[in-house]
């Protein structure tokens, strides 16, 4: 079954923990995730297996070609990049070497560009904790394709410059706190 839907996610410092306790929070039915988390090389496939065995959905490193389906979520390898592509009905991956945006890899406004092309209103972009302003304009190009866009709040942040730089450029629908960040998906979806 593929997913009609997606949930496209970025995260920097702070990010694991984040992810571990939103992602440890949804329902087996949710729609298919791709996640691009600010991480070396080597680190993204211990944690995915780390939080497989500690969710309810399944979580695992992003493989090239990988279809994203309901109940899953998908995690950039380190060091490289994920792009979503539309193949016939079907959300798919692509995993590669690296855009040169930034510099930092996995890369959240490239994966956030391509789910604009890919998936336009049948999306949400989250953007959760981190340094910098990576994911703004990607996020920004996911509401102006018509997705749904979310933020996590200050108060809930590590370090609240990655929501604050989308929220200041008007890419944001809404922001939340993190305990909240369940239910605002799920209403939307």
């Amino acid at each position: 079954m593929f997913s009609k839907k997606l949930i496209a996610i970025g995260a920097s410092f702070g990010g694991p923990g984040v992810l571990r306790q939103f992602l440890q929070t949804l329902p087996p039915e949710i729609p298919g995730m791709v996640i691009a988390l600010h991480m070396p090389a080597k680190f993204t496939e211990l944690f995915s297996e780390r939080l497989n065995e500690v969710c309810r959905i399944e979580v695992r490193e992003a493989g090239d070609g990988d279809r994203i389906m309901p109940g899953k979520a998908l995690i950039a390898p380190g060091g490289r990049d994920i792009l979503v592509v539309r193949r016939n009905k079907e959300y798919v991956v692509e995993v590669i070497d690296g855009t040169l945006i930034d510099r930092v890899h996995p890369n959240v406004d490239a994966l956030f560009s391509s789910v604009a092309k890919a998936a336009g209103a049948n999306a949400i972009g989250v953007i959760l904790t981190g340094m910098g302003h990576d994911g703004a304009l990607g996020l920004l190009e996911m509401k102006q394709a018509g997705a749904v866009t979310i933020a996590q709040d200050e108060n809930t942040c590590a370090v609240f410059g990655m929501p604050k730089q989308a929220i200041d450029l008007g890419a944001v629908d809404e922001v939340v706190p993190l305990s909240q960040l369940t239910q605002a998906i799920l209403r939307r979806i």
